[in-house]
């Protein structure tokens, strides 16, 4: 059927609700609005669903949520995993408890149980609890970052990551096969809960989840020293961060924590900000408020999953606070631990500090100082859980610390995804330490940067939406693939990897070897003076992103650099639209 069949399907279709039928009635005269709706299914990509709330085969709505379910359950029938059940989150999102309920009645009728949390919980409590009872799977409804309009749904695998091959192929192959709405199973919520098949979770999960986080502390007497002078403002941006941080961070003994009022409580609008990214600027417009009333340290933002952890730190000899981007609080956490696990324990011959392809080299030469190895993995935190899991059945190498520059990190191996309390928790615990040696959190990254070099990492993006836009994106990723660049922004291009071909080029000799990883869609040229360029479409939105980065000899030379690089990737893209 087209676009048009499938609108009317959906008005005349018995199976669908009247307010869904209702919401379609009000754009039948807007054939473009129609037309988007329902042009395709909305996509079950490798993360899973992500659109904006609707009625329509490409929007987020219960009807797509129990389709992508019915997949699913599908696949998990075909591995005989349906007597161990899967765990269910959700954030604070518009229709998130709705969407959970229909995921767990969809796999209660097919005979797995569905552990269901009693209310919102942060995606690495998720994926926690997946590996905690022994579950199959794990579904989080969930948009991230993305503006109000949006909902999400990941699915999580029995490792505690989110899915990758083979499972995420064969996820996707069932979902496809589900073509009619009508023959998705459900039940009744009370019926399902009567027959054992939706157990409600909770302080069964938070208490040992926090206790993980508490035994990855390294330095409690540093805590203990200055809990009492040390100032945090935090915002859990209206999302899940707000219980376990400010309990993690209390049970540790900091006592001078504020929370941002008005972005306390749960809220889907998200009103005090167009969209709840903690990457963003105007997301701290009312932390940096408080903060400077009542002087703080530190001022912490998670996101509304609570995987993603944005962070000002205050320089002491100006009272400026300085952001630090993912890459910048990644490394600096990250460099901490290693630094203090060998400190008191020495590190392991075979430890590892894994990263994506797209984050910072400063992550190279941390790994170089403290003679460890840097492995690179895909754009995605699941493909460093992966890597866990394959330490930790191989026997072979040792996680230290995993990080993307898109500010999500993970100490410890309790998760397989990135968690903003356990960044929060270490964060407040770093910034301790140094304060113990009369440094703060911005002496302890410019100490770096003299140790490592000033790396200065930036990424950028094209906004390309509908039906034309992703068209265009990928005539942009066709043409570089075709067209190696010789140069980029002045500096010459050393060699060139095609990770959807698998091959790397070395510019100068022709000579090609295997990139060594999944394919994928992404290009990335690898720079003179330890510069490079990245160019990927984003898996959860309708942008192409350029990620780059530059080393400088100081902060104002890398940050001069860093603009024109960017100025001249930007002009580049441009020709191509």
């Amino acid at each position: 059927m087209d676009y048009k069949e499938l609108y009317n399907e959906w008005l005349n279709n018995p199976y669908f609700d009247e307010a869904a039928k209702a919401e379609l009635r009000g754009i039948a005269d807007d054939q473009k609005e129609i037309e988007e709706r329902f042009y395709m299914d909305l996509e079950f990509g490798t993360a899973g669903l992500r659109g904006v709330i609707g009625a329509g085969t490409n929007r987020m709505n219960i009807y797509t949520v129990r389709k992508a379910t019915q997949g699913l359950a599908n696949y998990i029938a075909s591995v005989n995993g349906q007597a161990k059940g899967v765990a269910i989150a959700y954030d604070s999102r518009r229709m998130s408890p709705e969407f959970a309920d229909e995921a767990a009645l969809c796999l209660a009728a097919n005979g797995i149980k569905a552990y269901v949390f009693e209310s919102l919980r942060p995606t690495p409590e998720l994926s926690y609890a997946v590996r905690r009872l022994g579950c199959i799977a794990g579904i989080n409804i969930t948009a991230s970052h993305n503006p109000p309009e949006y909902n999400g749904y990941k699915v999580y695998w029995e490792d505690g990551a989110q899915i990758t091959p083979p499972h995420d192929k064969g996820i996707m192959d069932e979902v496809k096969k589900v073509t009619d709405y009508a023959a998705v199973k459900t039940m009744d919520k009370e019926e399902a809960k009567a027959a054992g098949l939706y157990i409600v979770i909770g302080k069964d999960i938070d208490d040992p989840y926090i206790e993980e986080l508490k035994s990855l502390v390294l330095h409690q007497d540093c805590i203990d020293a200055v809990a009492k002078d040390l100032k945090i403002v935090y915002t859990p941006l209206h999302g899940t961060g707000n219980i376990p941080v400010r309990r993690v961070l209390k049970e540790l003994g900091f006592e001078n924590v504020y929370v941002v009022p008005e972005q306390e409580l749960p809220d889907g609008e998200f009103p005090t900000v167009s969209y709840p990214n903690p990457e963003a600027e105007e997301a701290f417009a009312l932390g940096l408020k408080l903060g400077k009333e009542v002087d703080a340290d530190l001022i912490l933002a998670t996101d509304p999953d609570a995987d993603r952890l944005g962070v000002y730190v205050k320089d002491s000899k100006t009272g400026e606070y300085h952001s630090l981007t993912g890459n910048m609080s990644g490394c600096l956490i990250g460099d901490y631990v290693i630094s203090q696990k060998k400190e008191k324990e020495g590190l392991p011959a075979d430890g590892a500090f894994i990263k994506s392809i797209v984050s910072t080299n400063m992550a190279d030469a941390i790994a170089k100082h403290y003679g460890i190895a840097l492995v690179e993995v895909l754009t995605g935190f699941k493909f460093i859980g992966q890597k866990i899991l394959e330490f930790e059945n191989t026997g072979k190498g040792t996680y230290l610390f995993g990080m993307e520059e898109s500010y999500g990190c993970l100490t410890g191996t309790y998760a397989r995804d990135k968690d903003a309390v356990v960044a929060s928790m270490t964060l407040c615990e770093a910034a301790a330490y140094y304060k113990t040696k009369n440094m703060t959190l911005w002496d302890a990254m410019i100490a770096m940067y003299e140790r490592y070099g000033y790396y200065k990492d930036d990424v950028k993006s094209i906004t390309l939406k509908g039906i034309e836009g992703l068209e265009k994106i990928q005539e942009i990723m066709n043409t570089l693939r075709e067209n190696t660049p010789a140069e980029i922004g002045g500096y010459q291009v050393v060699s060139a990897r095609d990770y959807k071909t698998d091959i790397i080029k070395d510019m100068k000799t022709g000579a090609v070897q295997p990139t060594g990883l999944p394919s994928s869609n992404v290009l990335y040229y690898d720079l003179n003076d330890d510069a490079w360029v990245c160019v990927r479409p984003s898996g959860t939105e309708p942008k192409v992103k350029f990620y780059y980065g530059v080393k400088g000899t100081s902060l104002a030379d890398a940050d001069k650099k860093s603009e024109n690089l960017g100025k001249e990737v930007l002009a580049m893209i441009n020709k191509m639209l």
